[in-house]
């Protein structure tokens, strides 16, 4: 073999430069220019990266009660008005989970929703202070007690503002709270 076929760089000719490459290895500087010359006559152009823009943080990433506050909680307002629940109130609070049976349980953080003149609650509790912590459901009809707590979205490894809503609806959907044929979501 001869020293031609054994390397196969020194016979290559680089493709030919884009206008675009082109001019960005021409106005690049000297030091951040990124050609090379492996035989004589031959230059192969690389374009220069650009830089990377910062992501702006994602609204999860706030602290736990402002997301909450203003982001979770006026989220779930509009898509429940949207639904046609009549004389939402929304808090959020910190206070002991409302069970019969479950006073071992420290105060947690919980959004209580109450609306369709009274005729419907649900709590959406945040055991760690986080929503990506422990998170619970549980709701009542008719002014009754709430009698099970029940896990919400534990599979779940990243939690965003969509991922909660989706949950809450689905949750809320599946009591028939959402449907517009159930005679508690006509006005």
């Amino acid at each position: 073999m001869t020293e031609a076929n054994k390397s196969p760089k020194a016979t290559q000719k680089a493709p030919p430069a884009t206008p675009a490459e082109t001019t960005e290895t021409e106005a690049a500087p000297a030091e951040a220019s990124n050609s090379s010359t492996d035989a004589p006559g031959t230059t192969e152009t690389i374009p220069v990266a650009k830089a990377k823009k910062e992501k702006a943080p994602a609204i999860e990433d706030q602290p736990f009660t402002d997301f909450v506050q203003q982001h979770l909680v006026p989220t779930i307002e509009t898509s429940l008005t949207a639904q046609g629940w009549t004389d939402l109130n929304l808090q959020f609070t910190k206070s002991p989970v409302s069970i019969s049976g479950l006073a071992d349980i420290p105060d947690c953080w919980q959004i209580i929703g109450r609306g369709q003149q009274g005729k419907r609650q649900f709590n959406l509790y945040f055991f760690d202070e986080n929503i990506q912590g422990q998170r619970g459901f549980s709701c009542s009809s008719n002014q009754g007690r709430m009698s099970s707590i029940e896990s919400f979205l534990i599979d779940e490894r990243k939690m965003t503002l969509d991922l909660l809503m989706f949950g809450l609806m689905k949750r809320l959907n599946a009591q028939q709270w959402l449907s517009p044929t159930h005679p508690a979501a006509v006005s």
